[in-house]
């Protein structure tokens, strides 16, 4: 395999100018390795396995990489100059060490995976046996579907690598639309942490907030949001916390006694989640001086008393 194939990539990113283009494979068909396959081959490289177990797996692999043979994993890295590994973090490790100790890594090939946790440590047994490990993790929530490759343009790539290796994996990312940002290894399951709190919990949030106007009579809660949380993200990404509003962030007590007393009849499983948020929301405004150190004291004390409450009227709880 030629190692400086990527180099030559990031050197010249229009398709007709790289004569040495990789051969790709892709071991786990889920949301994220046909995608990204299909960004490879929009580059000029070309996807030569997949493997997948799961009928929806099946069926994107041939959506997004038709003519595509579905193999075995073992398989794929026989015929892949590069492999995709996009498997479950805590499926990773064992796969890894699988494909090593059954002698189908070979010396060359490059062995990258899509996990946000994991830096290169985890492809140890892989580099042993003389691959070239690389962990670029995508920035972004994924369908599976081909709206997913228009959405990697200018998507940050989570990216840790050996040093020699670097351009390679820079050329990788700008290849597929993204962006290289360079994360330590003892970095990555900060990184992911933090990712997972913003991205994941905010679909959490979203959610339980348009069954909450469900409930509350709301026709189109979709609509009504849509506005209001893009202004809030906006807002956040500009501002950080001097975007705080809110009853919370204004030290208004009193309505915030309010919402705790509707979630309990209402939504009671939404409850922990608003105690918890509101805590966190009043000492980051309290500590950039948004909310008044007088207001401070009888908000925190409904927010205390509504995790007493908490604790002695759990029959509502969903847990």
């Amino acid at each position: 395999m030629n190692v400086n194939a990527p180099k030559a990539a990031h050197e010249s990113l229009d398709a007709r100018d790289r004569p040495a283009r990789l051969t790709v494979g892709v071991v786990g068909a889920g949301r994220v390795g046909p995608v990204l396959a299909a960004a490879l081959r929009l580059a000029g490289h070309r996807p030569v396995a997949v493997s997948g177990v799961s009928d929806a797996s099946v069926r994107r692999a041939a959506t997004l990489l038709p003519d595509v043979p579905l193999v075995t994993p073992a398989e794929v890295l026989a015929r892949a100059e590069l492999v995709l590994l996009t498997v479950p973090d805590d499926a990773l490790p064992g796969l890894v060490e699988g494909l090593a100790e059954t002698g189908a890594v070979r010396p060359g090939q490059l062995i990258v995976h899509t996990s946000g946790r994991y830096g290169t440590r985890v492809l140890a047994p892989a580099l042993r046996a003389g691959a070239l490990p690389l962990a670029l993790h995508p920035a972004m929530t994924f369908t599976g579907t081909s709206v997913d490759v228009q959405r990697l343009a200018g998507c940050s790539f989570g990216v840790t690598a050996p040093q020699e290796l670097r351009l390679a994996a820079e050329a990788l990312v700008i290849e597929m639309g993204g962006e290289p940002e360079w994360v330590a290894e003892e970095s990555r399951p900060l990184y992911h942490a933090a990712l997972a709190l913003g991205a994941n919990h905010l679909v959490t949030l979203v959610a339980q907030s348009m069954e909450l106007l469900r409930t509350a009579g709301v026709e189109a809660p979709d609509r009504m949001l849509g506005p209001l949380l893009g202004a809030a993200l906006d807002n956040a990404l500009r501002s950080g916390d001097a975007a705080l509003t809110g009853p919370v962030a204004r030290g208004d007590a009193g309505t915030v006694a309010a919402h705790v007393a509707e979630l309990r009849k209402h939504a009671p499983q939404a409850v922990a989640g608003y105690l918890a948020m509101a805590r966190t929301t009043a000492d980051r405004a309290l500590a950039h001086g948004l909310l008044k150190p007088e207001l401070a004291e009888d908000l925190l004390d409904v927010l205390a008393d509504g995790t007493d409450g908490d604790k002695t009227t759990g029959e509502g709880e969903d847990r």
